[in-house]
């Protein structure tokens, strides 16, 4: 059986993510044992559209991304805020960020 590439891997992770949280990216590269830089761009190139759920990581801060992949600034938190997740001046609330 082959190991799975670290794309697969992160992509792996990124799927466990339930709705309503999130997790970091160096929450998922500490995981796999890379950088978080790196998680970012797998994500950003995400094949699996609406079945990887790249809109559930945000920075270690709790900010959504700018330029996110699927829509642009903006489109990260409505996508969020419509499966309950919460702000608080601009970043994810505390509660809803998981470990991995």
């Amino acid at each position: 059986m082959n190991k799975p590439t670290k794309q697969e891997e992160i992509y792996d992770l990124v799927r466990q993510i339930p709705k309503g949280k999130v997790t970091t990216y160096g929450r998922i590269a500490k995981v796999i044992g890379i950088n978080p830089r790196y998680v970012g761009y797998v994500l950003h190139q995400n094949p699996y559209e609406g079945e990887v759920p790249c809109h559930r990581v945000v920075s270690a801060g709790g900010r959504t991304a700018n330029t996110f992949a699927f829509g642009g600034g903006g489109v990260q938190r409505e996508m969020l805020v419509s499966e309950d997740v919460t702000f608080s001046h601009g970043r994810v609330d505390k509660c809803c960020i998981i470990e991995m």
